[in-house]
């Protein structure tokens, strides 16, 4: 286990600039994740984390050991309280950060299964919460078109509840390129759209 006291710790500045900029996320392929829940749920699916940043206040609670003594002691970083703030994207936060990679999945030639499609959805609590239900009710792959909200970001995570770890998530796929990809009917959601999503037939394959 390995304690970092300093913020000019070159490990440090690194996990800032990640925490504080969607674009770093992005570029660097890896995501933050905050918070027990979270990290029990990568865990369960994904094995071990590149690092997880702990809190010395965090590690007097039985969940945050639960959690650490899953986790190899070389990949645990303590920090105090005052600089996991300056990472934190959470008020009142419980001291926990996992750094992982971000999972991905190849891009089918032919999609054949229900799956969704996000079309600048740009709220990122939306998202989250389609993520969620998309993964409760069975659905493995989800495909972001430009103009949606970054799905890695700390946000959506958050309202994403682990789902993330439960789909295929792809990001930043041209909508007009996926049809041609997609052998299934696509049913199109609309505020606007004439017929109520209760009265619509949703049965077999659908993107």
């Amino acid at each position: 286990m390995k304690a970092i006291t300093s913020r000019d710790n070159p490990l440090y500045k690194r996990l800032k600039a990640l925490a504080g900029s969607t674009h770093q996320q992005r570029r660097s392929g890896h995501a933050l994740l905050e918070g027990f829940h979270l990290a029990s749920a990568y865990l369960d699916v994904a094995g071990q984390p590149d690092m997880c940043i702990v809190t010395e206040g965090a590690l007097a609670h039985d969940e945050a050991q639960a959690i650490v003594s899953r986790i190899e002691d070389h990949r645990i970083v303590t920090l105090p309280d005052a600089l996991f703030g300056q990472l934190s994207s959470v008020v009142h936060g419980v001291g926990m950060l996992l750094l992982v990679e971000k999972l991905r999945a190849p891009l089918l030639d032919s999609v054949e299964e229900t799956c969704i499609v996000l079309d600048g959805v740009q709220d990122a609590g939306n998202v989250g919460s389609i993520l969620r239900s998309a993964a409760a009710a069975g659905i493995q792959r989800v495909f972001c078109a430009p103009g949606t909200a970054y799905a890695w970001s700390s946000k959506v995570l958050r309202s994403g509840m682990g789902a993330h770890f439960l789909l295929q998530i792809h990001e930043d796929v041209d909508a007009a390129a996926l049809i041609g990809r997609l052998a299934v009917p696509i049913v199109i959601t609309d505020s606007h759209g004439a017929e109520a999503i209760d009265d619509c037939d949703l049965s077999g394959e659908l993107a």
